[in-house]
């Protein structure tokens, strides 16, 4: 008995100690950057946000990626309070620009959109070089909103040597179901004739290539959301492939209002 109420205070201490940790900011505020990065894939030069913690080295990296219709500027336009919770939870936050409508994959049908290969080795290329990252696979993580969902739990699977942690917040993660919307089509293909393709580039069948390192995975969708079933579906098809990860579920729809709520839960993740 002794001995399990010693090992309870050490997991209270632990765990105290951690949220501590993670309660003390860096001092000063962050600095933002907007970058422009050469795409030799797309022959391009394609904007990125930066923001950077004040007086920090040797830091982790979160990709945070944006949603069918935006750009990188969205996540720090809409949420400005990443200033300050890049500083709290000690880590650089990246905002690639994934275009209108690129779903983050290469494009079989339009090599102007190869945008796996741009955020998923062009872009953690560029920021390793320029910026004091932790350049390992465990201090990079990467999520986002919708398409961007999608992309990240899309790239962290088919690019585990880049990316140790992922996470989407009401990911669009079933192409099969979205055929003729959000232009995934013109990514993809006639939706009859490549009809394979839309189940090649949905998460919820490339989860199925599991990595051989385990990857730290969470994700989350609102009750109220159209895309809410399709994730129901990536998680328990993860319970039954035996994949660890975080799943939630929460009142609310496919909305900024969701995903500033969300994004805090998967910063402290």
């Amino acid at each position: 008995m002794r001995k399990q109420f010693l090992a309870f205070i050490s997991i209270v201490s632990f765990y105290s100690a951690t949220a501590q940790a993670v309660a003390e900011p860096f001092p000063g505020p962050s600095v933002v950057d907007t970058v422009t990065v050469h795409s030799e894939a797309m022959g391009k030069d394609i904007r990125c946000v930066v923001i950077k913690p004040v007086g920090a080295d040797s830091l982790p990296v979160l990709y945070l990626l944006h949603g069918w219709s935006g750009n990188y500027s969205n996540w720090i336009s809409k949420v400005p309070e990443l200033k300050e919770w890049a500083a709290q939870f000690r880590m650089i936050i990246v905002c690639p620009d994934g275009a209108y409508s690129s779903w983050y994959f290469d494009s079989p049908t339009d090599p102007a959109f190869r945008y796996e290969t741009f955020v998923g080795t062009e872009v953690p290329g560029f920021i390793d070089a320029h910026y004091p990252t932790l350049r390992r696979r465990t201090a990079r993580a990467i999520s986002g909103l919708s398409m961007g969902g999608h992309g990240a739990l899309f790239l962290a699977f088919r690019h585990p040597l880049v990316f140790g942690a992922a996470g989407s917040m009401s990911g669009g993660l079933d192409l099969t179901t979205l055929k003729n919307k959000y232009d995934i089509s013109k990514r993809l293909g006639d939706t009859v004739k490549y009809s394979s393709r839309y189940r090649e580039y949905s998460v919820l069948n490339v989860i199925e290539k599991k990595p051989a390192d385990s990857l730290a995975i969470i994700f989350d969708c609102g009750i109220s959301d159209a895309f809410y079933k399709m994730n129901l579906a990536v998680h328990q098809k993860m319970m039954k492939l035996g994949i660890r990860h975080d799943y939630s579920e929460r009142p609310g729809g496919h909305d900024w209002a969701y995903w500033k709520n969300s994004l805090k839960y998967q910063l402290l993740f």
